[in-house]
C-alpha cells in the first residue's frame, strides 16, 4: 500500500493534536488500498468550519462552508477538510453512511487505521461498485452519482452490482435536473477511462440522456 502524502499526514496530525478526530476519507483511501497515486486527498474531521479556518489560518480558505468545507493549503498541496455531518449529529459512521459507493465510503487515519462499515475492501477486491444502502435514495440525493458510478466502471474497468445498475438504469432521467458543467466533468473522465467501450457500450442508454450522439 502507498504511503499517506506527508502534506495530508500533517493536516491529519495537527487536527489531532488539537482534538479533534480527523481521517481520510474518499476516493485518495480508495486509490492507496488500490496501490494507485491519489490524485487529490479529501478528509473528514470533527472539527467544525470555524475551528479548522482558526487552526490553520492563514493557510485556510473558506471554499464551501455550505457543506462544511474548508480548503487548508499545507506548502504547495491543498486539502478539502470537511466536517463530517448528518442531521445535525457528528459521526464518521454517519458521514461514510451518506457517501455514494461503499469503495468511497472507506475511512483512514494517520496512522494507517482504516474505518470500512459498508464492505468497500471487499468490493475494491471483488471489482464491484455498490451503492451505500438503498440505490434509489442515493441516487435521488444526487443524480450526478449515476454518471459517478459509470465514470468509475470506465476508470477502474469495475462492474456495478445488479442492484446498483438497475437503481442507475431507473433513474437515468433525474440527470437532466444535473447541470451541464457537472456532468460534462464527469463525462470527460469516463471518456478518458481505460475500460471506456465496454462502459458505452453498457450503458448507452443512460449516457444517451445527457449525450443523445451516442444512441444510434
Amino acid at each position: 500500500m502507498e504511503v499517506i502524502a506527508p502534506p495530508a499526514r500533517r493536516v491529519l496530525e495537527r487536527l489531532e493534536r488539537a482534538g479533534y478526530e480527523a481521517y481520510l476519507v474518499g476516493g485518495c483511501v480508495r486509490d492507496l488500498l488500490l496501490d494507485r497515486r491519489p490524485g487529490d486527498w479529501d478528509i473528514t474531521t470533527a472539527a467544525r468550519p470555524e475551528e479548522v479556518l482558526s487552526l490553520f489560518a492563514p493557510q485556510a480558505a473558506a471554499t464551501g462552508l455550505k457543506h462544511g468545507t474548508v480548503t487548508v493549503f499545507e506548502g504547495a498541496a491543498s486539502f478539502e477538510v470537511t466536517t463530517f455531518r448528518l442531521d445535525g449529529t457528528y459521526a464518521l459512521a454517519e458521514d461514510l453512511k451518506r457517501r455514494d459507493l461503499t469503495v468511497n465510503a472507506i475511512a483512514m487515519d494517520q496512522a494507517g487505521e482504516i474505518t470500512d462499515l459498508f464492505g468497500g475492501r471487499e468490493d475494491l477486491a471483488r471489482g464491484v461498485l455498490r451503492c451505500v444502502g438503498r440505490p434509489e435514495q442515493r441516487l435521488e440525493e444526487d443524480a450526478l452519482r449515476i454518471m459517478r458510478a459509470l465514470r468509475f466502471s470506465s476508470v477502474l474497468g469495475f462492474s456495478l452490482a445488479p442492484e446498483t445498475a438497475d437503481a442507475v438504469f431507473q433513474g437515468k432521467s433525474l440527470l437532466r435536473e444535473v447541470a451541464v458543467e457537472r456532468v460534462r466533468e464527469e463525462l470527460l473522465k469516463l471518456l478518458c477511462g481505460r475500460c471506456v467501450v465496454p462502459a458505452l457500450l453498457q450503458y448507452a442508454e443512460v449516457l444517451g440522456v445527457v449525450l443523445p450522439e451516442i444512441l444510434p
